[in-house]
């Protein structure tokens, strides 16, 4: 039986992870920045200067901004958060923005002077925004997570500021004592009245966006493809959904989503897939709630070794999460989800991040596929053994060396990746 200090971690875990964000959540994180900003400054900006992490600028390049009128990148973040954006609303931040404010953005994003600066940083998330209007100044900078500010300053006056260190970046919360196990303790034992709000909410907005990533045109389509090309079975409806609201969402819907890892493709990849296989199956929504802590947690599990931001797609983890919840309301042991993840982290690991775009789409759809073959494979008694490749003995061990592959391992990809998409790519 997990210690009820165990069982009180992971339902902090769960809060803090399972947030509510319109918009992906970098460009979003920008207009926080940017609506705090102009808060603190008390008027609008003249100018500003933007400072972010490379993979800020990875990750906001390619995606429209919500309640923008369809505007893209870095500016477009920036300039609604500043004109429109409400700052105590954090990831909601540009929620309830009107049609109205749209042509002020449009115009702030032409004519006020953003200069854009990649950043020396230890942090794959790291934002600061000055802005100066007459002789009086502002500063905010968000780091680490995509909520978190760690310091505020107007006219050289620090109004707030908290250290940071190099040791975590991912976030404020120490998870160094989860595993593949106690995750499965803890969703089978836990007091499910504890966690019900909080998924309730990602199963009612989740699948929300993915019924509009369906029924209308977003991105490339990958959900109704899917749903067109393939056969018409669970396997093909768990890629097809998830898909669609990575579709939408990456194309500027504004249905927001709940988000995990600090991430709504994360969020709606490790969700979908079992509510849409439990919802399939008929089960309880008891067990449908268990499977959900596990594809969550396992999801999260991952990523605290890779880091919010990463050359390592976060839709990955999240494959392998839902994976996880899948075979646990097929099957329900320890072995099948150990094998589960395992199979699922040898078939995928090492897909590239190269931003926020409609393509994470398709890797969402692939991503689902790896998780549900990794349970296939464990039916048909097949398996990736210790020694192939990244994969060793023991299921935490192998979603360790995930972590090394991806935070250590490829630095320089991410490196490269950004160059390419900076220099190569119009």
């Amino acid at each position: 039986m997990l210690e009820p200090a165990i069982v009180d971690a992971y339902i902090e875990v769960l809060q803090s992870e399972l947030l509510l964000a319109t918009g992906c959540t970098e460009p979003i994180a920008l207009a926080y920045a940017a609506a705090l900003l102009r808060k603190t400054l008390g008027q609008l900006p003249q100018q500003v200067k933007i400072e972010v992490s490379g993979n800020i600028i990875k990750n906001v390049k390619s995606v429209i901004v919500p309640n923008t009128g369809k505007q893209k990148g870095i500016r477009a973040a920036v300039a609604a958060g500043i004109v429109a954006g409400d700052p105590d609303a954090k990831l909601q931040v540009i929620s309830s923005v009107p049609v109205s404010a749209h042509v002020d953005i449009a115009a702030f994003t032409k004519n006020v002077p953003m200069e854009i600066i990649c950043m020396e940083t230890p942090f794959q998330l790291d934002i600061r925004l000055t802005a100066c209007a007459g002789e009086h100044t502002a500063v905010v900078r968000i780091a680490k997570s995509h909520a978190n500010v760690v310091h505020v300053e107007k006219n050289g006056e620090v109004l707030f500021s908290k250290e940071l260190t190099e040791a975590d970046d991912d976030g404020e919360m120490d998870k160094s004592f989860m595993s593949v196990a106690g995750i499965l303790e803890f969703a089978e034992t836990v007091d499910l009245s504890r966690v019900s709000d909080l998924l309730d909410r990602q199963i009612n907005f989740n699948i929300a966006i993915a019924e509009a990533g369906l029924s209308e045109d977003w991105g490339a389509n990958i959900g109704s493809v899917l749903l067109k090309e393939y056969p018409a079975d669970i396997k093909t409806e768990a890629k097809a959904w998830a898909a669609a609201g990575s579709d939408a969402r990456m194309s500027g819907c504004e249905r927001p989503v709940v988000i995990v890892s600090g991430s709504g493709n994360q969020g709606m990849t490790a969700s979908i897939p079992v509510i849409r296989y439990a919802w399939h199956l008929g089960v309880s929504k008891e067990k449908l709630y268990q499977a959900l802590l596990i594809s969550d947690l396992v999801t999260i599990h991952q990523k605290s070794g890779i880091g919010r931001l990463s050359a390592y797609c976060g839709a990955i983890s999240a494959g392998v999460g839902a994976g996880a919840g899948i075979a646990y309301l097929l099957d329900g042991s320890f072995r099948a989800i150990a094998h589960t993840i395992v199979n699922a982290v040898a078939i995928l690991s090492g897909t590239i991040c190269d931003g926020a775009k409609p393509s994470c789409a398709a890797k969402i759809a692939a991503s689902v596929d790896a998780g549900i073959l990794g349970y296939q494979m464990y039916c048909n008694e097949q398996q990736f053994r210790g020694g192939d490749g990244i994969i060793t003995k023991g299921v935490d061990s192998t979603i360790a060396n995930v972590g090394v592959l991806a935070k250590q391992g490829m630095q320089e990809t991410d490196r490269v990746i950004l160059e390419i998409m900076t220099t190569r790519c119009d």
